[in-house]
């Protein structure tokens, strides 16, 4: 596999990591389908939303894959009245990355980066690699502190 810009992004820190690869399915780009193939609970898996704040501009979240993000809190968290995601269309202008591939690690520019305080219940989660069929299973603090990363809730569990 070649090295993708959030493995290079890694090496350049210094931080382990494993690549977990899996078949990607165009059908179902969902992270449960992803965590399923890679033998990990869906909630260490996390999943990139990149979106737009009416005041800050982009701004990166990255939840578990089990969850929905609240963008009511996220708007609170980051000081918009609203944040949306962004159109797929825009994303890899934007980021660098195509949907069903969008890493916190290596985008275009350097966003403001929210980690859900899920990942703090695993000492290990997985970001995508940056392409399809590739995961990254990275220390959960040394990726936090890799892009720089505020860690605050930013998902209710079904049902909440």
């Amino acid at each position: 596999m070649n090295k993708t810009n959030a493995m290079r992004m890694l090496d350049k820190a210094k931080i382990a990591y494993e690549a977990k690869e899996y078949i990607p399915d165009e059908n179902d780009l969902s992270g449960v389908n992803i965590a399923r193939q890679i033998g990990l609970p869906a909630g260490q898996c996390f999943k990139t939303i990149v979106t737009k704040g009416d005041k800050t501009g982009p701004v990166v979240f990255c939840i578990p894959a089990d969850r929905e993000i609240d963008l009511k809190q996220a708007a609170r968290i980051t000081g918009n009245k609203k944040i949306e995601p962004i159109h797929v269309k825009d994303l890899l202008a934007l980021t660098g990355y195509v949907r069903g591939a969008c890493s916190p690690l290596g985008m275009k520019k350097k966003f403001p980066t929210y980690m859900d305080e899920a990942c703090l219940g695993y000492e290990k989660i997985t970001v995508s690699a940056g392409i399809k069929g590739c995961q990254l299973l990275v220390k959960t603090d040394q990726i936090v502190a890799c892009v720089g990363a505020t860690v605050v809730p930013l998902t209710a569990e079904a049902g909440e």
